[in-house]
């Protein structure tokens, strides 16, 4: 008996939701309004920006210049790594080839002092070794010969000492090419190496940095995706946007649409991953766009998303959720619409039309 109770009140609620629903379903595709469904399905609704997957990129450059080319238009595909844009470079282009230049001069340098003197070298230094030294034995044979005779005193002192002199200046240029000799036998000295390497490391590094200042000049794309907006056109000048937002581009990935909606802080927790959702606009009167909740924020704060209407509540806070679209969706950037959060899977089932 009280199965039978059981199953009769479970039928009969089972016709009441049927009753309730039928109505809303039927009038969906005449109504332009959404008023009636949403009284009778469990939603919350909230004003919503169309936005790219990506977001909304903004290029800009890191070298305040003139644009020597912008290579794109409006509404073109682009890819990773494309260069979208060009400053005037040719000085950059001259550092860099006068880096480049320095760098092989460095290089240079180091393989000479690695490799040591060449044997024609050694050999033209082993050469003025002897000629010195026979100089040097003629000056000093000179000067024994000069004692000799101021011991006799035959000579002055003062010649004496002019033979003391060239001999002295003998000895010291054969003790010159001695250690030039030497050197060159020796091979490189490893302080020489080393200073000869610190060297190069600084020309590369002057190299890398004109190569950096250079590549600069070149506004590459970050993504795969669409340019939405075109900023500047070319010759305009354009200045660093690290310090001064001057975007030159505006580039987005439009393969997948999504919405991001303003949740009133009375609605936060009823709000899930997950949930089916649908967005209209007054462009496309009682056309539905469907799709579903993909992500819902952390922090409430003010609203973002302003409708313009009169009654418009400012002084709340609200929750930033993202609806993505499916994939057939086709909607303008930028685009205000008003976002429907179903907060009830079954009827989510049953008012979404079937693909």
């Amino acid at each position: 008996m009280k199965k039978r109770v059981a199953i009769a009140a479970l039928s009969l609620a089972f016709l009441m939701m049927s009753v309730k629903l039928l109505p809303a379903l039927r009038k969906m595709g005449r109504s332009d309004r959404h008023a009636p469904l949403s009284q009778l399905v469990d939603m919350i609704a909230g004003p919503g920006r169309v936005e790219p997957v990506s977001e909304e990129i903004q290029l800009g450059s890191e070298l305040s210049g003139k644009l020597n080319t912008v290579n794109v238009r409006e509404g073109e595909s682009i890819h990773k790594g494309q260069v979208l844009a060009i400053l005037q470079n040719d000085d950059y282009r001259a550092e860099l080839a006068s880096a480049a230049a320095e760098v092989e001069t460095k290089e240079a340098m180091l393989r000479k002092i690695m490799n040591g003197a060449r044997e024609q070298e050694r050999g033209e230094a082993q050469a003025s070794v002897r000629e010195t030294q026979a100089v040097m034995s003629n000056a000093q044979a000179e000067l024994t010969r000069r004692q000799d005779l101021f011991q006799s005193g035959v000579i002055s002192r003062e010649e004496l000492e002019r033979y003391t002199r060239q001999y002295e200046v003998a000895r010291e240029q054969y003790q010159e090419k001695s250690n030039h000799a030497a050197l060159l036998n020796n091979g490189s000295r490893e302080e020489d190496v080393a200073f000869a390497e610190a060297d190069l490391r600084l020309a590369q590094a002057n190299e890398a940095q004109a190569q950096a200042r250079y590549e600069k000049s070149f506004i590459k794309s970050p993504i795969d995706g669409v340019v939405l907006r075109k900023h500047h056109r070319d010759g305009e000048s354009v200045s660093n946007s690290a310090t001064t937002p001057d975007p030159v581009l505006t580039i987005g990935d439009t393969q997948v649409l999504r919405v991001r909606v303003d949740i009133d802080e009375a609605d936060v927790n009823k709000v899930r991953v997950g949930q089916t959702a649908y967005v209209t606009a007054d462009a496309y009167g009682k056309q539905k766009v469907w799709g579903h909740v993909v992500q819902v924020g952390e922090l409430l704060g003010p609203k973002i998303i302003r409708t313009n209407e009169p009654t418009e509540r400012v002084d709340r806070k609200f929750l930033e959720a993202l609806v993505e679209l499916d994939a057939s969706a086709q909607l303008p950037m930028g685009l205000r619409v008003d976002t429907f959060i179903v907060t009830d899977g079954e009827q989510a089932v049953a008012i979404r039309p079937q693909m």
